[in-house]
């Protein structure tokens, strides 16, 4: 009887129909559950290797979990690691306009590291990196997965798509040059051949370039890039890949055009309007806006050499992206939290949350957005088909972050996160 049950449940566990013991512990003195906004005073956390096993009050722990090693963090408030979902670490933010055409592809992978380590010790242990040369953020993932260097879990598109001299192109250099960049596409077949080739190798992301940008040179914010029949080729491609698609794009018509075509978000959404909320409503569709980036691009981007013509693009685009936020919020919007970094000083992600709260959330809101939000959009699931980031449950990584106080009250104390816990290790303490 007894190898008939040692057999079963060897088969169970094999099935993963039983989960295996717990081999640590945490006690959060309080523990903010981000769905209900709920504060528990004294729970347990019990992990399985990096995986949450569950989690209980403190006074209901048998007495041979009393026993497992612990990390105590009774006097702080904990809460899932953080999400950011637009970001570029290998973009060197001292390093704008011509001073990139010194950066070669090697020499981005190498400051990545440094970008992917001050992301992780901010508290942000899940990141999309939308957008790299010759596929530097594919590396920097791997290496970070392999465990050669510390950083956050990463999600990476590769090179940008976008037409010919599109947001995405290498715009710096005259005709002569022929300069062009990695991920530039025209046409439906080339731009499904050019999502292949990202896959290929590599990406789990796809991003395309829907409008002008800001910091390139020669491009309009309003004006759109790629028609509609294009979009729905990159879009179907994408999706029949399972892979997300995430549209940059300021401008109204590009905005609108990418939600017709089916994305899965709209980054930086500047010159949103009401039909374009209402549309992107129907289709639950996410919306990404940067809203703090833009008081740094002003205020340091000339020192960094953000060109002239860049930060006159700026002075027209960014209160209006904070005055559509609002509109956003109020309308209801699936809103998930994206800085851009890499535009500006990496570890610096949080900054954001305070602007978001100025700008119509309430802190609970800001801090779904870098959660529960982020992950339901990213799509990153388990096994079980539960998420695996952006929540403290059972089956998912062990990802959290420690504060000396309650940021529902003061949503700024995210910016100096003193305690960071990816895996179920502890990366950062005070």
């Amino acid at each position: 009887m007894r190898v008939i049950s040692a057999l079963s449940l060897i088969t169970a566990l094999l099935a993963g129909q039983v989960a295996a013991a717990p081999d640590k512990l945490i006690i959060a003195g309080q523990l903010l559950d981000v769905r209900s906004g709920e504060l528990h005073a004294e729970q347990a956390i019990l992990l399985q290797q990096d995986r949450v096993h569950s989690i209980m009050p403190v006074n209901q722990l048998s007495t041979e979990q009393q026993q497992l090693p612990r990390t105590d963090l009774s006097a702080y408030t904990l809460l899932p690691g953080l999400i950011d979902m637009h970001v570029h670490l290998t973009a060197n933010p001292a390093q704008h306009g011509y001073r990139r055409l010194q950066q070669t592809p090697a020499r981005q992978a190498l400051f990545g590291v440094t970008a992917a380590q001050a992301t992780l010790q901010a508290g942000f242990t899940t990141v999309r990196n939308l957008g790299a040369a010759g596929f530097t953020d594919v590396d920097l993932r791997d290496a970070i997965n392999a465990g050669e260097i510390r950083g956050p879990r990463m999600r990476v598109s590769g090179p940008s798509l976008c037409m010919t001299g599109g947001h995405c192109d290498n715009n710096l250099l005259p005709h002569t040059y022929q300069a062009s960049s990695d991920g530039v596409a025209n046409g439906a077949d080339a731009i499904r051949a050019k999502v292949r080739s990202n896959m290929k190798y590599g990406a789990d992301v796809i991003k395309f370039t829907a409008t002008g940008g800001v910091l390139s040179r020669n491009t309009d914010v309003n004006a759109s890039q790629y028609s509609l029949a294009e979009m729905q080729a990159l879009v179907e491609e994408a999706k029949d890949r399972g892979a997300i698609v995430a549209a940059h794009a300021h401008g109204l018509r590009g905005i609108k055009r990418a939600l017709e075509a089916g994305v899965h978000s709209i980054e930086h959404a500047s010159f949103i309007d009401d039909e374009a909320i209402k549309l992107a409503k129907r289709n639950g569709s996410y919306l990404v806006m940067d809203i703090y980036v833009s008081d740094y691009i002003l205020q340091e981007g000339e020192a960094a050499g953000i060109l002239p013509e860049s930060l006159a693009k700026e002075r027209t685009v960014g209160q209006l992206q904070r005055q559509n936020f609002r509109k956003a919020v109020k309308a209801g919007l699936n809103i998930a939290y994206g800085t851009d970094a890499g535009v500006y000083t990496h570890g610096l992600n949080a900054r954001q949350f305070n602007y978001m709260v100025q700008w119509g959330m309430t802190p609970l809101q800001a801090i779904q957005s870098a959660t529960l939000h982020a992950a339901e959009l990213l799509n990153w699931r388990n096994e079980q088909g539960q998420l695996n980031v952006g929540v403290l449950q059972a089956g998912a990584y062990a990802d959290m972050v420690a504060v000396k106080g309650n940021p529902l009250e003061q949503i700024t104390l995210l910016e100096q996160i003193p305690v960071v816990i990816k895996g179920g290790e502890v990366v950062k303490t005070p």
